[in-house]
């Protein structure tokens, strides 16, 4: 007589088989390209679901600017940044700095409430022309009916929705966070009653890093393995220069015990024990972070290139990164993402787009990198740790997510715009994951 037998599923016996070997992810949203086409010219692209598409082809035209001027401008808008809002000195009628205020509140301040609207506002209207004119004037200038109806469609895209997945992928990176639309590009609609008052609110809705999810990609197949399996318990490295803020100025301990908190935490604050940790072929970390300064340093009549430095001040540039991880080859489990919180970490290197320091780190393969792209007073570099970090290490929200909730948040609540300074190099799906629980079915009888 047939009787049904109790099977117990202690595991899935076809894992492994039935799994693909990379993560698929759904495409952004849009994508723009940047191509430098044979010795000095630019050949644009712009794709995705978020762009009507025109005779079903994708949008694409030849640029009237060389890439060195457009080097230039984003260089310009980035030192913009620093000489205008960071080391702005308010002064009183007769040329004196105010009495009772610091001399350069923009540096020492995070929350720029108590700051007056009709000072900041010409600031960061400032800012935005910049940033605007880096990509109308610059970027996609000219009289060509191509790159007209091509800017067009481009303008369409970034302003007529908010919260969108957005990569710029070229090796010209451009701090695109900080680029502008301008202010007749925006769709009318009544601001919320809560913003309504401050002119701010409507500036900041021109960054798009406070409108959408931003990456900036380069390079094909940077990852050519698949992720590795999830860990029950996270591996976070903090590499340090303990002598950066040793009186305790900022928020940088509580950044340290976020890390520490529920992971598997090392602490390294020497060029030596960097190195020895890059050097082995089991190095697994899901997020390595630096807090340190960033410096740019000469080789002879080489371009300048990006330095770290910890706590003895040996140079960590990515010619550093590659020489101790090249031989491992793409079987590593080196898969982390990477905040380098350091003056200039997301800029690239002179004219060598493809050779920073952040692209050695995804090359040798990081699932991303955030950085600012100018020079950030210390106390705020803590707070925008603490904040993204906070939101990050809970898993739950990717790296884009955390960015845009982080500029918005500064930008929004407190009034400051350095939150749109930090640019992410790949990693905007990026998500910290941690082994999932075993499933419902384990350990349960059913029917067979």
């Amino acid at each position: 007589m047939p009787r049904e037998l109790q099977v117990r599923i202690i595991q899935d016996p076809s894992r492994g088989f039935t799994a693909l070997p990379d993560t698929l992810t759904e495409g952004p949203d849009i994508t723009v390209s940047l191509d430098v086409v044979g010795e000095d010219r630019l050949r644009a692209r712009l794709y995705g679901p978020a762009v009507p598409s025109l005779y079903g082809m994708e949008h694409r035209v030849d640029l009237a600017v060389r890439p060195a001027e457009v080097r230039a401008a984003a260089a310009r808008l980035c030192r913009m940044w620093k000489e205008v809002l960071v080391d702005h000195r308010p002064l009183t009628a007769d040329g004196r700095p105010v009495p009772g205020e610091p001399e350069t509140p923009y540096a020492s301040l995070v929350d720029l409430r108590t700051r007056p609207v009709d000072e900041l506002a010409p600031l960061v209207e400032e800012l935005a022309l910049v940033g605007s004119e880096l990509l109308y004037g610059t970027l996609l200038g000219g009289t060509d009916a191509r790159i007209d109806r091509f800017r067009g469609y481009l303008t369409r895209a970034l302003a007529q929705d908010e919260d969108l997945r957005i990569r710029f992928d070229s090796d010209l990176y451009l701090p695109w966070p900080m680029v502008c639309l301008a202010p007749e590009d925006l769709p009318s609609h009544p601001a919320p009653s809560s913003a309504a008052a401050s002119p701010l609110s409507a500036l900041f809705r021109r960054f798009l890093g406070h409108r959408h999810q931003i990456e900036q990609t380069g390079g094909a197949y940077p990852w050519l393995a698949g992720l590795r399996e999830a860990p029950d318990v996270p591996a976070v490295s903090l590499n340090h220069d303990t002598r950066v803020d040793r009186a305790g100025r900022t928020r940088a301990a509580d950044v340290a015990a976020l890390l520490a908190k529920g992971t598997r935490f090392v602490e390294r604050s020497t060029w030596r024990e960097l190195v020895s940790a890059l050097a082995r072929s089991d190095l697994c970390e899901q997020l390595m972070y630096f807090w340190c300064h960033g410096r740019f340093a000469s080789d002879g009549p080489q371009p300048p290139s990006l330095v770290l430095s910890l706590t003895d001040q040996k140079s960590i540039d990515a010619h550093t990164i590659r020489d101790r991880r090249r031989r491992f080859g793409v079987d590593s489990p080196f898969q982390p993402f990477v905040i380098l919180n350091a003056c200039y970490a997301g800029l690239p290197e002179g004219s060598a787009d493809a050779k920073f320091l952040s692209r050695a780190f995804v090359d040798a393969g990081a699932r991303g990198v955030l950085g600012p792209q100018t020079e950030i007073p210390q106390v705020f570099a803590a707070e925008y740790a603490l904040e993204f970090l906070t939101r990050y290490l809970d898993g739950t929200r990717t790296a884009g997510s955390a960015a845009l909730e982080v500029a918005r948040y500064f930008a929004d609540e407190l009034h400051n715009p350095l939150g749109l300074a930090y640019a992410l190099h790949h990693g905007m799906d990026t998500r910290l994951e941690r082994a999932c629980a075993p499933s419902s079915d384990a350990d349960q009888e059913v029917p067979a």
